[in-house]
């Protein structure tokens, strides 16, 4: 719903028979919400106490800035019932305790629509407002004229001789009744500065219609402010025509409408300055608009129109309405084509992170995983080369929310190993961070620069109250991530500890694993450290690079001790003895070859082996690798066994206890 739109349905939630402090305030916030003196008027006409005079001088009095905003209106509309229909919902406020609103005032006995309907005598084509209007020949079964001498008074006059326009409910019912006045009476009204338009006191207008004519399903509506406009629509057409009571109640009035009769062509007929509230409510709920000619006067409507350049003119504009362009199709359905012409995947480090996304490096405590981190942000901020992969240069924000007084350090290390300052595009954050705090999200969002990459160091610390085993309390923080990442339009990388068990993953509610892009893996074994590809969307998984954290001396304490950090570095050793010692060919190559495929559904956390290595049992190992042998049947089994040996004798396989797995 657009804004205009929605503020008009709130305002119509609330009752105007307030205190007049509370209809100052709402008077107030409607203003705010961009909302214009005829509506805030039409619908201060639903009070008993209405004053026309009152109205229009509080509305004057009016300065923007006085601590008074739209949300006032929402508020105060939801303590009615008002319940926000499309668009972002408002952020809860606590609310302060405030004076209890008057019910609505009742009718007085005899006052009711119903008891004065009853009273009112038959309208006929004669009368001086059907004239004034030239709407001969329409409709006047269902309205009426109030009789001579009846005791109905508004705004202390009488109200006798004045048209009587039944105003229906929704569903049909005499919700209320417009009194149109003429001649002396309204000339009166019209001096103080009131309308001649005057609503029942007691019984409320919002969401009240009359319509003239007959609706038929499928057929064109129009929609216009009062039975003036209704019934030049009418006449030019013979399609029916819809009075609304004032332009604050069109919106209602014509969802109520759309509800009925999903395929009905609706044309808002607006008054001249009200054509931006008519294209809101058009695009909100599909309809068309009728505009008045453009370079007429304020309030120029239909009837004005009709009566000057003649009912086909009015009738050309009905029919040449606009409706506002329809609103993109939510899915798309993609043929093999589109699919071929769809952009490649956009990574920031090539087979390990996307750009857009979420994504998680985890390890255990003491793993290097915040070192491992941090090196890749300055890589990513740089945009070379890590680990051999090939980065996309982009702005690094890094939320520093465990060890903040260390990253000073772990930033001089870093330069004093690189032998030059830390990339520009790279931005610290120490400050407490909460990804479940909405404002706290907004307001990091606003300071990081498009497409950027954020580093969320730890996740348990960005969420300290949640309880990371709930799976509600984790789709908070999926949620809360996934904001944050929309919001920056970039990379969003959660830094998390693993649970008891670290081959297990990553600690918590497995929705957060699933909800990931992409994942690194972080393990330990004495002083060995590696990471790998646990998950990446369209890229390699598995592939282990080892690496270890090497000490830099940035200085000395006053006590002599050193000041040291670390950073990291490249574990070549491992792979060059790798390198080394895998097999050519021969038996080991048959026999390494057929337990590869064996090791990706393997166990981990088996004795010796590294904690998130993947291991298979021997005896299973010679079976498999037995079938892959040429040579007589009963020395297959003897020349695995053999080859096993050989493997493990070079480094390549590891093996304890009677199980193996890769070194």
């Amino acid at each position: 719903m657009a804004d205009t739109a929605k503020a008009i349905d709130a305002l119509h939630s609330i009752p105007p028979d307030l205190p007049r402090d509370e209809w100052v305030r709402v008077g107030m916030a409607a203003h705010a919400a961009g909302l214009d003196f005829d509506t805030f008027d039409a619908w201060s006409a639903g009070a008993g106490n209405y004053d026309a005079a009152a109205s229009r001088d509080v509305w004057k009095s009016i300065k923007p800035g006085k601590g008074i905003g739209p949300g006032t209106l929402y508020r105060v509309g939801a303590e009615h019932g008002w319940r926000m229909g499309e668009g972002k919902p408002q952020q809860r406020q606590q609310q302060t305790p405030r004076k209890a609103t008057e019910p609505a005032r009742k009718p007085a006995p005899g006052m009711s629509p119903a008891e004065v309907w009853k009273r009112c005598e038959p309208a006929t084509a004669a009368h001086p407002y059907i004239m004034a209007k030239a709407a001969a020949g329409v409709p006047l079964d269902a309205l009426r004229v109030v009789p001579a001498g009846d005791p109905l008074r508004i705004q202390g006059e009488s109200m006798a001789g004045a048209l009587v326009v039944p105003a229906f409910a929704p569903d049909g019912s005499l919700q209320s009744l417009q009194c149109v006045t003429t001649g002396e009476t309204a000339a009166r009204l019209k001096a103080k500065g009131k309308k001649p338009k005057l609503n029942l006191p007691g019984a409320a207008m919002a969401g009240a219609s009359f319509t003239v004519g007959e609706v038929v399903p499928g057929a064109p509506v129009a929609l216009c402010e009062g039975i003036g406009q209704a019934w030049a629509c009418w006449q030019a057409t013979g399609h029916p025509a819809v009075a609304c009571f004032g332009w604050g109640n069109v919106g209602k009035v014509a969802e109520a409408l759309r509800k009925r009769d999903a395929a009905a062509r609706l044309v808002l007929v607006p008054d001249v300055g009200k054509e931006e509230s008519a294209a809101e409510i058009a695009q909100a709920l599909q309809c068309a608009v009728a505009y008045m000619p453009q370079g007429e006067v304020q309030n120029f409507d239909a009837n004005d129109l009709a009566q000057r350049d003649g009912a086909d003119v009015l009738a050309e504009l009905l029919e040449a309405a606009s409706e506002p362009p329809k609103p993109a199709p939510r899915y798309k359905l993609l043929g093999a084509d589109e699919l071929r012409e769809l952009p490649p995947l956009a990574w920031r480090v090539r087979g390990v992170l996307p750009a857009v996304g979420l994504a998680a490096l985890y390890g255990p405590s003491a793993s290097g995983k915040s070192f491992l981190a941090f090196d890749m942000a300055a890589a990513i901020a740089e945009g070379q080369r890590w680990f051999d992969c090939r980065v996309e240069a982009a702005p690094v924000v890094y939320a520093a929310l465990e060890g903040e007084a260390g990253f000073k350090l772990r930033a001089q290390a870093w330069e004093v190993s690189r032998g030059r300052a830390l990339p520009d595009g790279l931005r610290m954050m120490l400050q407490p961070f909460k990804l479940t705090d909405g404002q706290d999200v907004l307001d990091l969002a606003a300071v990081v620069p498009a497409g950027a990459v954020v580093v969320v160091d730890t996740l348990n610390r960005a969420a300290p109250t949640a309880d990371e085993n709930s799976s509600r309390d984790m789709g908070e923080i999926l949620e809360a991530a996934k904001t944050l990442q929309t919001l920056t339009g970039g990379l969003v990388v959660l830094v998390h500890h693993t649970g008891k068990n670290a081959a297990a993953g990553l600690r918590g509610h497995s929705s957060l694993f699933a909800a990931m892009d992409a994942a690194i893996e972080v393990s330990r074994e004495g002083d060995r450290r590696e990471w790998k590809v646990a998950k990446s969307k369209d890229g390699i998984d598995g592939e282990s690079c080892p690496f270890k954290l090497a000490v830099e001396v940035l200085g000395t304490e006053p006590t002599g001790e050193a000041i040291t950090s670390c950073v990291v570095v490249r574990d070549t050793a491992v792979e060059d003895v790798r390198a080394v010692k895998l097999p050519q060919g021969g038996n080991q190559r048959v026999i390494l070859d057929a337990l590869r495929p064996m090791f990706k559904d393997g166990t981990t956390g088996k004795p010796g082996a590294p904690p998130l290595r993947p291991c298979i049992e021997l005896e299973a190992a010679v079976s498999a690798g037995a079938a892959k042998l040429t040579c007589q049947t009963d020395r297959r089994a003897t020349r695995t066994r053999e080859a096993i040996t050989g493997l493990v004798a070079r480094g390549v396989v590891g093996c304890n206890e009677g199980w193996l797995w890769l070194a």
